[in-house]
């Protein structure tokens, strides 16, 4: 194992989780049943449970791993096999910038959700923000056979993105602190969004 991988596994991506998946809590209603797109090893899934036992979160991934925390189905990374509305809350956290057509799963992410989307990606702003966000994709996915496809949007692009789709932002926060100090002063910036998304 590099020496990166090293320490994102062991220093970084379990604060991550438990980062995002205290952000993402706090924006779900009680009792809400929820889509995880593109979850991984289901931990944030997982963790937000922990944290909001009224909810009911299942997941679905394009690869999906050998041990999960919570059910993990497996899709084609364009069209998810639910029908419309059939989940209260959806969540893609780092997987738009990965997918194939990004606003096309939106739209399907939009399509199941009742209630709301809510996204955690990366904005290309800023000092280098391109080879950073390369270099943070590689550590962090490329054990995990996930497609890099280093497609990153500027903060306009989002938000040309969720008008065309119809969806209003509730609310968007960056600065997550998802790293520890000091390397936050070079890969959290202003790389990282949450955003809550309502149909309009």
């Amino acid at each position: 194992m590099r020496i990166a991988e090293f320490v994102h596994r062991h220093y970084v991506a379990e604060r991550r989780a438990r980062v995002l998946s205290s952000e993402l809590a706090d924006l779900i209603a009680q009792d809400a049943h929820v889509l995880d797109i593109g979850c991984g090893d289901g931990l944030i899934s997982y963790l937000i449970m922990r944290r909001r036992p009224d909810l009911s979160v299942r997941g679905i991934d394009v690869l999906v791993r050998d041990k999960t925390w919570v059910p993990v189905e497996s899709f084609d990374g364009q069209h998810i096999p639910f029908g419309n509305a059939s989940f209260d809350t959806v969540i893609l956290v780092d997987v738009l910038h990965h997918a194939d057509d990004a606003v096309g799963l939106l739209r399907e992410a939009i399509r199941v959700s009742h209630r709301n989307v809510l996204i955690k990606d990366h904005t290309l702003e800023g000092f280098l923000a391109g080879p950073t966000l390369r270099f943070m994709d590689r550590t962090g996915n490329l054990q995990h056979g996930v497609s890099l496809r280093y497609e990153y949007w500027p903060r306009q692009r989002w938000n040309r993105a969720f008008e065309s789709l119809g969806v209003k932002v509730i609310k968007c926060k960056q600065h997550l602190g998802l790293y520890p100090w000091p390397v936050r002063w070079v890969f959290d910036r202003s790389l990282h969004f949450v955003a809550h998304l309502e149909m309009e």
